[in-house]
C-alpha cells in the first residue's frame, strides 16, 4: 500500500516542477534576438552601434538578460557583408539592423521577411531600401544621416574664403557617397566652385587618392564615406604635409585630425535607431514607422591640426563650436 504522505509529496513536487518549467518557458518566450551588421569599424559607426544598444536597454531589452545580441563587422568588404546577411537570414532574429548603406542593402537582399532597421544611411531611396520616407511599407525602415550640404559648404567657405577648387574623397562604389557628392557638386557650382574628385575603392587606396589632389585643390573634404573614414589618418597626413586643410562630414573625424566639421553625433543617431528597433520588438510593423532624419548638428574644431595645415580660425568660429580640440 502506498504511503499517502509520500504520494502527496510527489504530487506537490510534480506541481512545483511544472510551475518552474512553465515559468522558464515564459522567460525564454520573452527573449528577443537583434542581429547587427556593420560595414566597417570606425568611431562614427561604432558610436551608432553603442547608441542602439543603450537605447534598447532603456526600452527594456537588456543584452544578457532578455536580449540576444549578435554583431558582425564586414571589415570594409561588400562580399563579407553579403555573407553576414546570409548568416543572419538563417538565424532568423527578431530584428536585423544594418549600420551603413552597404550593410543595409545586403540585409535587405538576403534577410527578406525579417524586420530590418537601417542606421546611418544617407539616401535610403537611392539605395533602394524604401521608396517612400513617410510610408516605407514592407519590412524596412530606419534613420537617415543625409548630410547638411549647405552647412558644410558654408563652413568650408568661412575657413577658406578664397577657395575655388574643392577636393572630395570618396568611394565611387558607395551609393551613399555618390549621392552626397552629386548634391555637393550641384551646390558648389552655384558658388562658382569646382569639385575635384578623388576616388578610393578600398581603404588601401585612400592615401594615393589624397595625394592625387595635392596641387589641384584649395582644401579637401571627406563626406561620411565609410571607406575613406576607415583610413582617415592617411588623409590627415597628406593634409598636414601639403598644408592643405581637411574638413570632414562627421564630427568624430575631428578627433582624428580633421580641422573642422559640422555634423551629427552618431551616438545620438544610434539612440534614434534603437528607439525604432524597440518599437518593432514590441510589435509594431517597420513599414508603419516613417524613416527619420537627423536634424541637430554640432560644430567641432581641431586647433592643433588646423595650425599644422596652415589655418587659423576666427574668434567667432571658435565661440560657436560645441567642441574645441587644442
Amino acid at each position: 500500500m502506498k504511503n499517502p504522505i509520500l504520494k502527496h509529496g510527489l504530487s506537490l513536487l510534480a506541481s512545483i516542477s511544472f510551475a518552474v518549467m512553465a515559468s522558464t518557458t515564459a522567460v525564454l518566450a520573452a527573449d528577443k534576438h537583434v542581429a547587427i551588421s556593420q560595414i566597417v569599424e570606425h568611431p562614427a559607426l561604432d558610436a551608432a552601434r553603442q547608441g542602439i544598444q543603450d537605447e534598447l536597454a532603456e526600452q527594456g531589452f537588456v543584452v544578457g538578460k532578455n536580449l540576444k545580441w549578435s554583431y558582425e563587422s564586414a571589415q570594409g568588404s561588400p562580399s563579407t557583408a553579403a555573407q553576414i546577411a546570409k548568416k543572419f537570414a538563417g538565424e532568423k532574429p527578431d530584428v536585423v539592423i544594418g549600420i551603413s548603406t552597404p550593410s543595409a542593402q545586403t540585409l535587405a537582399a538576403s534577410a527578406r521577411g525579417i524586420p530590418l532597421i537601417f542606421s546611418a544611411v544617407t539616401d535610403p531611396i537611392a539605395a533602394k531600401l524604401v521608396d517612400n520616407l513617410e510610408k516605407p511599407g514592407g519590412m524596412i525602415t530606419g534613420t537617415s544621416d543625409a548630410l547638411p550640404i549647405e552647412k558644410h559648404l558654408d563652413l568650408i567657405q568661412e575657413i577658406v574664403p578664397g577657395l575655388k577648387k574643392l577636393g572630395v574623397l570618396f568611394n565611387p562604389g558607395e551609393t551613399n557617397s555618390v549621392s552626397s557628392v552629386k548634391q555637393m557638386t550641384a551646390a558648389a557650382e552655384k558658388r562658382g566652385w569646382v569639385i575635384v574628385e578623388g576616388g578610393a575603392a578600398k581603404s588601401s587606396e585612400v592615401l594615393a587618392a589624397a595625394r592625387s589632389l595635392v596641387g589641384k585643390v584649395d582644401a579637401m573634404y571627406v563626406p561620411t564615406d565609410n571607406t575613406v573614414v576607415s583610413a582617415f589618418e592617411s588623409v590627415v597626413r597628406v593634409g598636414q604635409q601639403a598644408k592643405l586643410p581637411v574638413i570632414a562630414g562627421d564630427t568624430s573625424s575631428v578627433d582624428r585630425g580633421a580641422i573642422a566639421a559640422v555634423g551629427f553625433n552618431y551616438y545620438d543617431v544610434g539612440r534614434q535607431t534603437g528607439r525604432m528597433a524597440a518599437q518593432v520588438l514590441k510589435g509594431e510593423k517597420p513599414g508603419n514607422i516613417a524613416v527619420e532624419t537627423v536634424q541637430k548638428t554640432e560644430l567641432y574644431l581641431n586647433l592643433g591640426s588646423a595650425e599644422k595645415m596652415g589655418i587659423t580660425f576666427s574668434d567667432a568660429l571658435i565661440t560657436r563650436a560645441s567642441k574645441v580640440i587644442e
